[in-house]
């Protein structure tokens, strides 16, 4: 591997460690519908609004979500909205190594 296509690589990873936190999973649902300030966001999560705030930074960190100041708040929303196609792989990877899971039992 040259190290262009490392850098590539790395990339994507540091797309999918920000990903790899239920919280984070969770808030990126979430976003799905509609932007979301970060009050409703700590209320929906049950966590202080500094331990949101950072899951918030490392998903724009690696350009999932935006943010917009309005006034006090703080409002989010996807940037990538594709991301959300990569979530619903996921499920689809769950249910079918439940499928199989069952079709042994």
């Amino acid at each position: 591997m040259d190290a262009r296509t490392r850098r590539q690589f790395e990339a994507r990873a540091q797309i999918l460690k920000a990903l790899a936190h239920p919280t984070r999973l969770f808030i990126v649902d979430q976003l799905s519908g509609k932007e979301r300030c970060v009050c409703e966001l700590t209320d929906m999560v049950g966590a202080d609004t500094s331990t949101v705030s950072k899951h918030l930074g490392i998903l724009k960190g690696v350009g999932i979500v935006l943010d917009e100041k309005r006034g006090t708040q703080v409002f989010y929303h996807l940037r990538a909205p594709c991301v959300l196609g990569c979530l619903d792989c996921v499920q689809d990877v769950l249910k079918e190594t439940a499928r199989q899971q069952a079709e042994v039992v």
